[in-house]
């Protein structure tokens, strides 16, 4: 069943001094994306760079104006932010005079929860990524992988119907970001929770996602879909599940669909 339903999104970038001809210079950056995320999947978004993945995300979750077509969450139409859809950003986004506590009771407070209540939920989110015993530190005594946990915690306490994802895992180094990418199957295993999850690697897409869509270069269309056929539980034995057969297949099929967009995205870049 479909949850979120991106209808004919079309995004241009205008830049330069207006006059009465129109802006210096405008950027098609999206066009006519067709985009279905199903409820209670993983759905992963993969494309080259500047193809407009982060700004696909940004519209969805209400961040980012578009310029033509409409997002809906089952069947109502979006307008603007809201608290139906959580996002964690790549910059953790924490703000650094609130404790762990405090930050992930935050969207709790926006929504008018009593102080009680927002903190029991807060630490039950808070023991689900792992963090009981740092409820009372502030985030920068934390490190980078455990503020990342800080934002999920925070994205979730509220209860969203969709976790939008942005690169969330992309700044860190590579054993924090494996054991994270473990951290959040369990999540997803626990709660339940539709995820969107923008990325640039093919074997995170693979390893964490139900299905991965795959973008054009600019301007950024889906150009497939490809429907990884992995077991629910794949926290378990990660290290075969990544040199298995089906894994491999799945990633061939990603990058043989991805390649030709990542050479045309280069060449975009060349000629700026």
């Amino acid at each position: 069943m479909s949850l979120i339903r991106a209808v004919g999104i079309r995004k241009v970038y205008r830049s330069g001094k207006r006059s009465a001809a129109g802006y210096a210079k405008e950027t098609l950056a999206l066009d006519n994306v067709d985009l279905e995320i199903r409820q209670g999947e993983v759905l992963a978004l993969v494309g080259p760079s500047g193809c407009g993945k982060s700004t696909l995300l940004d519209i969805i979750a209400g961040l980012a104006e578009r310029d033509g077509g409409e997002v809906y969450l089952d069947g109502k139409k979006l307008e603007g932010p809201g608290l139906d859809r959580g996002v964690v950003f790549q910059g953790y986004a924490l703000f650094p005079w609130k404790t762990v506590l405090e930050n992930v009771a935050f969207g709790l407070e926006s929504k008018g929860v009593a102080k009680k209540e927002r903190e029991e939920i807060a630490r039950r989110h808070i023991d689900l990524v792992g963090l009981t015993k740092f409820e009372d530190r502030y985030p920068h005594e934390l490190s980078g992988g455990m503020k990342q946990r800080v934002a999920i915690a925070r994205a979730l306490a509220f209860d969203p119907r969709i976790l939008l994802m942005d690169e969330p895992f992309g700044a860190l180094d590579a054993q924090t970001r494996e054991r994270l990418q473990l951290e959040l199957l369990r999540i997803k295993r626990d709660t339940g929770k539709t995820i969107l999850f923008v990325t640039h690697s093919i074997d995170e897409a693979v390893l964490l996602a139900d299905r991965i869509a795959i973008m054009t270069s600019r301007p950024g269309t889906i150009k497939a879909i490809v429907d990884v056929r992995l077991p629910r539980d794949r926290e378990i034995a990660e290290e075969l599940l990544r040199s298995s057969g089906s894994f491999i297949q799945a990633r061939d099929q990603v990058w043989n669909s991805l390649k030709v967009e990542v050479e045309k995205a280069a060449e975009l870049e060349y000629q700026i």
